[in-house]
């Protein structure tokens, strides 16, 4: 059974400061904004409560599976 996750919408100004940024560096507005937040958010405690939760999912659906 496929998982919904939580989109958040954006203001439309940060979308278009992210477009032109990303036009800027001639890449992808989804990896500007991937390349952004990681950036700013590896190591914090959120990532790694996420990180926990990620492994803790794919044991169990490699348990299911196998």
């Amino acid at each position: 059974m496929a998982q919904a996750y939580y989109s958040p919408q954006l203001s439309r100004f940060m979308v278009s400061v992210l477009y032109h940024e990303a036009q800027r560096r001639k890449i992808p507005m989804t990896r500007l904004t991937d390349e952004l937040l990681r950036q700013q958010l590896s190591g914090s405690e959120s990532w790694e409560k996420a990180q926990s939760l990620r492994i803790a999912e794919e044991a169990s659906q490699y348990s299911v599976n196998h």
